[in-house]
């Protein structure tokens, strides 16, 4: 079994990563640690889709969008990073700007 600190590392690392984590977290790894990093990351890839999708769309309308779309991702690692560092460190620290809306909004994750 993992700990709790590693779950909430591998919940940072892809779509895959994220729903190993979630069944680690099911199976009995439940822990305010690992539920906070767990709704960190999901909300982060959400915001990374949903921003990913429409800047491409207005890259296809003017490519001079494409400098949007690089700082967007600049930001969405640097988010990324940020999430990887809180959860290895074994802390519930919200991601800069945006952690704080993550906090027990998604009711799937208990």
């Amino acid at each position: 079994m993992m700990t709790k600190k590693t779950i909430s590392v591998i919940s940072y690392l892809t779509i895959v990563g994220w729903a190993v984590a979630f069944v680690e977290y099911e199976k009995g790894a439940k822990s305010s640690l690992t539920k906070f990093h767990l709704e960190q990351s999901f909300g982060l890839a959400i915001i990374g889709i949903v921003t990913n999708l429409l800047l491409a769309l207005t890259v296809m309308l003017d490519p001079f969008f494409f400098i949007l779309l690089l700082i967007n991702n600049t930001g969405l690692v640097i988010l990324w990073i940020a999430g990887i560092t809180s959860a290895y460190n074994g802390v519930r620290l919200p991601l800069p700007i945006i952690g704080f809306y993550f906090k027990d909004k998604f009711r799937f994750i208990q």
